[in-house]
C-alpha cells in the first residue's frame, strides 16, 4: 500500500477487546490510537494507564475535532446508538461486529453515514489475513474448478465457562450465530460471493446455562438464543453450503472451513483468526497440500481499520465496509429466525471484495497433509 497519513482514533469501549486493538493497531501505519472512553471511567482509565492513550468524557471525545475516525466496541446492543452517534459528530465509524442487533438499526448507521459523508467499516476483518486471503487467491486461480458447495462450522462449549458476566453472549446480538458467526458467514461471503436464501433449524433458546467462572460462579441464567443452529445457503452464484454453529459441543472434528469444486477441494483454518493452514486435493490425489501462504505484514485486530483509512486517503471503497457488515448481519438474523421457526428470503446483496493482493497460489513442495 502507498503511504498513508495516520488517522487519529480512538476506541468508545475499554472492555477485553479494546486491548486486542490496542496490540494489533501497534504497528499499523495507518492508524494512531490517541484516546478513549468507557461507561466505567475506571475501565478508561486502567486502559490509558496501560495503553498512553487519553481518557475522555464521550462528549469530549466526540467533540474533538482531531479525532477522525471512532472504533466502537461498546457491547452490540449499544452499537447503533453509538455509532449514530459518532457519524452525527462528523466522525467516521469501524465497528465490533455484529454491526448491530437489528437490520433496521444497521440501516440507520448505514444511512446516517451516507447523509454526513463519513465511512462505515465493521469486523470481522480476518477475511483480510493472510490465511483467508491465501484461500480467496486459489479460488481465483481456479485451482479447484468451478465451486459447488461449501461448508462451514464452529463448534464448542459457551463462554460461561470462563467470563464472569457471559449473559451478553446469550442474549439477542449475540449466541454462537451473532457473537462468533459473523467471521464464518464474512469469510465465506469473501470467497462466494452473496447469499441468497437461508433454511435452518436451532435448538437451545430458553434453555438454563450456569456461569462457571469469576464471583457470580454458579449463577443461573436463561440463553434468549438458540445455543445449537445447523443451517443450509443457498449463494446468489448457485453455491450451496451448510453451517453449523454451537454453544453445547464438547469436541468436534467438523471443518472450520472448506469449499468443494468441479475440481478439487479446498480447506481453510478458523476464520476467527488471520493466519492459518491452507490446503487443496483434486482428483487423483491421495493427500492434501498446503499452499505456501501469502506474506502478508499486517495480522491482528485492526487491519481492516487500517485498511478502511488507507482506503479514505486514496478516495475507493474499503473491504471490511458497512454494507458488507449489514449483509452477513442480514444472513445471520435470517439463520436465527429460520432456527426459531420464522424463514425469510435474504433482501439485502454485497459485492465480493477485491483480493488484496491477487496472484497464483503456489503449492508448497514437499509438504502434503494427510
Amino acid at each position: 500500500m502507498p503511504a498513508t497519513r495516520p488517522a487519529r482514533v480512538a476506541l468508545i469501549g475499554c472492555g477485553n477487546i479494546s486491548r486486542a486493538y490496542v496490540a494489533g493497531s501497534s504497528s499499523l501505519a495507518a492508524v494512531d490510537l490517541v484516546a478513549c472512553t468507557d461507561a466505567d471511567p475506571a475501565r478508561a482509565s486502567a486502559l490509558s494507564a496501560d495503553a498512553g492513550l487519553e481518557a475522555l468524557s464521550l462528549e469530549s471525545l466526540l467533540a474533538d475535532p482531531s479525532i477522525e475516525v471512532v472504533v466502537n466496541l461498546t457491547p452490540p446492543a449499544h452499537h447503533a446508538e453509538v455509532s449514530v452517534a459518532a457519524i452525527e459528530a462528523g466522525k467516521h465509524v469501524y465497528s465490533e461486529k455484529p454491526l448491530a442487533t437489528s437490520l433496521a438499526d444497521a440501516r440507520a448507521i448505514l444511512d446516517a453515514a451516507a447523509a454526513r459523508g463519513v465511512r462505515v467499516g465493521c469486523a470481522p476483518d480476518t477475511f483480510l489475513g493472510g490465511g483467508l486471503q491465501t484461500a480467496r487467491d486459489v479460488l481465483d486461480a481456479g485451482t479447484i474448478g468451478e465451486p459447488l458447495g461449501a461448508h462451514a462450522a464452529v463448534l464448542h462449549l459457551g463462554p460461561e465457562r470462563w467470563h464472569p458476566d457471559p449473559e451478553i453472549f446469550f442474549a439477542h446480538g449475540g449466541g454462537p450465530l451473532l457473537d462468533v458467526g459473523p467471521y464464518y458467514v464474512a469469510a465465506l461471503v469473501n470467497l462466494l460471493g452473496a447469499v441468497e436464501s437461508v433454511e435452518a433449524f436451532g435448538r437451545g433458546d430458553g434453555a438454563p446455562r450456569v456461569i462457571g467462572a469469576g464471583p457470580r460462579a454458579g449463577t443461573r441464567f436463561a440463553a434468549a438464543v438458540p445455543t445449537y443452529v445447523v443451517a443450509t445457503y443457498r449463494f446468489a452464484s448457485g453455491v450451496i453450503g451448510s453451517f453449523l454453529a454451537s454453544f453445547d459441543v464438547v469436541a468436534s472434528t467438523a471443518p472450520h472451513l472448506e469449499v468443494h469444486g468441479t475440481a478439487g477441494s479446498l480447506a481453510m483454518g478458523d476464520p476467527n483468526t488471520f493466519e492459518g493452514e491452507v490446503s487443496v486435493q483434486r482428483p487423483g490425489e491421495v493427500a492434501w497440500s498446503d499452499v505456501r501462504l501469502r506474506a502478508d505484514r499486517r495480522s491482528g485486530r485492526g487491519i481492516g481499520l487500517a485498511e478502511m483509512v488507507e482506503a479514505i486517503r486514496e478516495d475507493r471503497p474499503h473491504r471490511a465496509s458497512g454494507e458488507l457488515a449489514y449483509h452477513v448481519l442480514d444472513v445471520l438474523l435470517a439463520t436465527e429466525a429460520a432456527a426459531e421457526g420464522r424463514p425469510h428470503q435474504i433482501t439485502s446483496t454485497t459485492d465480493r471484495q477485491a483480493s488484496l493482493l491477487p496472484g497464483t497460489p503456489v503449492l508448497s513442495a514437499g509438504a502434503p497433509r494427510a
